[in-house]
């Protein structure tokens, strides 16, 4: 900056202020400033600029799997919106093992990022409490544990029992679920909804018919639930991941009787044969809602907003399910 301060016959500030397009520099003083830059090939140091500042301007995003077709529209949301602000963003992915999220989650943080946005897969997010003096902290998708911040999470729980009594209206009574490990939280939230349609319509628990495991093992959970004496007749998936494996799983065991409800839509889902229904998470809403609030929190730290959101979820029925009718 002094070089091209020194090549235009100004100050180091002016040159600050012709870069920042500040509108009180002459256009004289502009054209001489902007000559120089480009004779100098100058580029701001932005490095030099967060030390300055304090921090960067950076989002900081950590979920659980960024190639996860729900997180990876989030992603995509918060990066459209934070370009929009001059911002750029930060990805880093939390992984299956709840144990590695601190460590991933700080090494993020020492980056001087200006907030973070966070998919906790962990019971414990104390170890922020730290950091929320110096940084807007945002949860989304799930709740966060032992620390006070803001969250945007849907309505797991209540999509979850629409689901399965959309399933249940249509004549089904084995209705089978798959979801994640059972340690995560939205995993439970599902699984209780589910549970709750089932005692309201009279249906007793089953649990032959309750699958939880990774993602990579859909496959082998849906031959084996229908290989059981008495095979469920439709599928509650409880995320998109999930859905990812158990429809070409049945698609490979020729089981179009099947019907099946996935709780997140995701890419291709409304193009197959059949077409998925779907719970619809809307991931877009999600991460726009959460930069937003970044962003308020960035201009008022101490602004009086509502801490924790609920979203609600839309049953977007397709043939996956319509298609189907079993008798009681």
């Amino acid at each position: 900056m002094q070089d091209v301060a020194l090549r235009a016959g100004v100050s180091a500030k002016t040159v600050s202020r012709v870069f920042n397009d500040d509108p009180h520099v002459t256009e004289e003083t502009r054209q001489r400033v902007t000559d120089a830059i480009k004779e100098l090939n100058y580029v701001p140091n932005m490095l030099a600029r967060t030390f300055r500042e304090g921090k960067a301007s950076v989002v900081g995003i950590a979920v659980p799997d960024i190639g996860d077709p729900f997180f990876a529209a989030v992603i995509r949301a918060i990066d459209r919106e934070a370009q929009a602000h001059d911002m750029a963003i930060a990805v880093t992915g939390l992984g299956d093992d709840p144990h590695r999220e601190r460590g991933i989650v700080e090494a993020l943080l020492r980056r001087q990022i200006s907030g973070l946005i966070i998919a906790p897969n962990s019971s414990d997010q104390g170890y922020l409490e730290r950091w929320t003096s110096n940084l807007p902290v945002i949860f989304i998708d799930r709740e966060p544990s032992n620390i006070t911040a803001d969250s945007f999470v849907e309505d797991d729980l209540g999509a979850a029992h629409t689901a399965t009594t959309h399933l249940f209206e249509l004549g089904h009574r084995r209705i089978a679920f798959i979801g994640d490990r059972g340690n995560i939280v939205t995993s439970e939230l599902r699984l209780k909804g589910y549970r709750m349609a089932l005692s309201e319509v009279g249906l007793d628990h089953n649990e032959d018919l309750i699958a939880l495991g990774p993602s990579e093992d859909a496959e082998r959970i849906v031959a084996g639930l229908l290989a059981l004496p008495s095979p469920p007749t439709a599928i509650f998936s409880s995320n998109a991941r999930t859905s990812l494996g158990v429809f070409p799983a049945l698609q490979a065991l020729g089981r179009t009787d099947v019907a099946l409800v996935s709780f997140g839509d995701f890419p291709m889902a409304s193009a197959l044969q059949p077409s998925v229904t779907v719970l619809d998470q809307d991931a877009e809403r999600l991460g726009r809602v959460a930069i937003e609030r970044l962003l308020a929190r960035l201009r008022d730290p101490d602004a009086s907003l509502q801490q924790r959101t609920v979203l609600p979820v839309e049953l977007i029925v397709r043939a996956s399910s319509a298609r189907i009718t079993v008798a009681s």
